[in-house]
C-alpha cells in the first residue's frame, strides 16, 4: 500500500510585495509619547487620588465611580 505524496502547491507570485517599513523617527514619536504619558498620569490622578481633602470635584461621585479600579490597582481608600 505504497501511496505519492502529493507535492506541494506551487506558490503564487501574482501577489503584490509588502512595502518596506521604515523606523518612525524619534521627533515625530516624542510628542506622542509625552501625550500618552500626560494622559495616563491623568488617570492614574482620578483612579488613585482624588479623594478626600486633596480633590479637585466636589462631593464623592469620582471616588466612588472609580471605587473597584482603585481596589484593584492596590489603591487603599478607607
Amino acid at each position: 500500500m505504497d501511496q505519492a505524496v502529493p507535492a506541494p502547491l506551487a506558490a503564487h507570485t501574482d501577489a503584490p510585495a509588502l512595502p518596506a517599513l521604515t523606523p518612525i523617527p524619534l521627533r515625530e514619536l516624542l510628542p506622542w509619547l509625552l501625550f500618552g504619558s500626560i494622559l495616563l498620569l491623568m488617570v492614574v490622578y482620578v483612579v488613585g487620588v482624588e479623594q478626600g481633602a486633596f480633590s479637585l470635584i466636589s462631593n464623592s461621585y469620582v471616588h466612588e465611580f472609580v471605587h473597584d479600579g482603585r481596589h484593584l490597582l492596590g489603591f487603599p481608600c478607607h
